[in-house]
């Protein structure tokens, strides 16, 4: 397989040149329905009869230039998919892709603290999903990690075998985009968990009996009211035409009430349910080998049956038909055509929520596999049973370009527990307790992660990085802190927790910050937990001396020029210097 900027950019350019020729095809298609328009106005003029040919040539050409519409705007897609790839391989995606923002939440234990979701975020750099169950999916499995193994080893067998399968992405994207809208428009899910309706024998045997007796009628009737319009004598009286026409009206009015409630959620879903076989259809094409793929194909199996429903209200819609609307009336056509289609939801309405949901779970993870296709040098994580556990090799953050990334190795275990990261402003601090979050988060979900290597116990996963205060909640920034502190500490109690605390109780004197952010990490580390605290306060550093499975690492700089120069590693120890005074003299203040 080529690599992702080549196979791309190849593709890219190969669909844009056929969107180029297709325009031009549709501008010739265009120019020859005028011309056979105005033939057939000027072979009119002379005589009618020939005027049919350009007539005929005309209805053809507008067949024609639909197709090559349809073809031009699926072009237009797939350049569109390969251009997007294209830009977030080149950092150019920001701002560009679906932002996630309505599944943000500043409660939530670290999605805030990791840039889960917003411009230039993690769920906008992965997702291409499109439907509103595939978005969610992944949103869902970025805030919840699994913690089951079995769970995530399926997902990365999943996602192993997506991988390579570019043209599939391609074509679930593609035909998700033309699902989505119109899928979540017409509601059918909504549709087909409605209660069932029921109708009696009797009704059900009538609203056959009398749309029969009416054709019957209206052919023995027919010759009759022919020959009294001649001014004959007529042969079979009009009587029980008109009775059995008064009797069939009454029944549509009394089975109209429960009839009508649904027809109405499907009848303008047959493009939906197009597509949505379509979509279908392409997914049961391919033969897949995971025990997650395979189970979901078994579960997206059903295009027959969405193309029966599609046709039944192709069915539904003919009554609009002003020649037939009459004669729909007369064979109860509204109501013999809803009970095949109550019939169908009674037996295969059920699957069309988990057909979405199903369409939903491959979209996401194709995500993932696209973000593996795209970062070669990502590591599958191995997954381990017995924690505590997250050792990384070249650990680093996948929001930063490679060229201005830097790499740290990082172990905790059942040793070491507890790192307490020392280091100046701007050194990296925080940046590596997001990497480790988003390492441990991507993980659990069953995607790659930014290092060379990972083995990582599941965990829960509790985070105080980014937190601010709120006028509208009326919360300090301090007790915003020791909100979100009591949180973790709730999600130690649940089972073994990876905890990341940055610049812990920040917002107080140093005499309660010694003693309370003590009380915490102890607290933490009994409770099963492991993981980081960063700190300005060397006071705090000194908790290693006396918290058995406790170790110090620093991050520094160095003043070069009169500028303040980061080389962003990870060293052990406690950091010897603080950089404040050269930050705030480099930016012209006096001290």
């Amino acid at each position: 397989m080529a690599n992702a900027r080549e196979l791309y950019s190849e593709r890219a350019a190969a669909r844009q040149a056929e969107v180029v020729a297709l325009r031009a095809r549709e501008r010739r298609v265009s120019t020859a329905r005028l011309v056979a328009v105005a033939l057939a106005i000027g072979i009119a003029w002379w005589a009618v009869a020939w005027a049919i040919v350009p007539v005929a040539v005309f209805i053809a050409l507008v067949f024609v230039h639909e197709r090559v519409v349809r073809r031009r705007m699926r072009a237009e897609k797939i350049a569109a998919f390969y251009a997007r790839g294209l830009a977030r391989l080149d950092g150019r995606w920001a701002g560009g892709g679906d932002a996630g923002s309505e599944f943000a939440d500043d409660h939530h234990p670290y999605a805030g603290d990791f840039d889960l979701f917003g411009r230039g975020s993690l769920f906008e750099l992965i997702s291409l999903a499109i439907t509103k169950a595939g978005r969610a999916r992944l949103a869902t499995w970025l805030k919840t990690p699994a913690t089951a193994r079995e769970e995530i080893v399926a997902r990365q067998q999943a996602v192993a075998e997506l991988r390579d399968a570019v043209e599939l992405r391609e074509d679930v994207a593609v035909e998700a985009a033309d699902v989505a809208h119109d899928i979540e428009s017409a509601r059918l899910d909504a549709w087909a968990a409605l209660p069932p309706v029921h109708f009696a024998a009797w009704e059900r045997i009538a609203a056959l009996v009398f749309p029969a007796i009416n054709v019957v009628l209206l052919v023995v009737t027919l010759p009759s009211l022919v020959a009294k319009m001649l001014g004959e004598p007529a042969t079979f009286p009009l009587s029980p035409l008109l009775f059995s026409v008064l009797i069939t009206l009454t029944l549509g009015r009394w089975f109209a009430p429960r009839v009508k409630p649904l027809v109405a959620e499907v009848e303008r879903a047959e493009p939906a349910l197009a597509l949505l076989g379509a979509l279908l259809a392409r997914l049961e094409r391919e033969r897949f080998t995971s025990p997650r793929l395979t189970a979901l194909a078994e579960r997206l199996r059903g295009a027959d049956d969405i193309e029966r429903l599609r046709k039944l209200v192709a069915l539904l819609d003919a009554r609009r038909n002003q020649f037939f609307a009459a004669l729909a009336e007369l064979l109860l056509w509204t109501t013999n055509v809803g009970f095949a289609i109550e019939r169908w939801r009674l037996r295969s309405g059920a699957r069309i929520g988990d057909w979405i949901e199903a369409v939903g779970e491959v979209e996401a993870l194709s995500s993932l596999a696209s973000f593996a296709f795209e970062h070669p040098s990502f590591a599958t994580p191995e997954i381990v049973a017995e924690g505590p556990l997250f050792d990384a090799r070249d650990l680093g953050h996948p929001l930063i370009p490679d060229d201005r990334r830097v790499t740290n190795d990082l172990r905790l275990d059942a040793q070491t527990r507890l790192l307490l990261v020392s280091g100046s402003n701007m050194s990296g601090k925080s940046t590596m307790m997001r990497s480790v979050g988003i390492a441990a988060v991507l993980a659990m979900t069953g995607g790659p992660v930014c290092a060379s290597a990972l083995r990582i116990a599941p965990a829960q996963v509790g985070a105080s990085i980014r937190i601010h205060d709120s006028l509208q909640e009326n919360a300090s920034r301090f007790y915003a802190e020791i909100l979100r502190i009591r949180q973790v500490l709730e999600l130690a109690t649940r089972g073994p927790l990876l905890f990341l605390l940055d610049e812990v109780l920040a917002g107080t004197n140093s005499h309660d910050r010694r003693i309370g952010a003590e009380g915490i990490v102890r607290n933490l580390v009994a409770r099963g937990g492991a993981g980081l605290v960063s700190t300005h306060d060397l006071a705090l550093a000194q908790i290693a001396e006396t918290l058995p499975g406790a170790a110090n690492v620093h991050f520094e700089d160095r003043v070069e020029e009169g500028q303040v120069v980061f080389d962003y590693r990870m060293r052990p120890g406690i950091v010897t210097k603080s950089n404040a005074l050269e930050l705030m003299r480099s930016v012209g203040i006096d001290v």
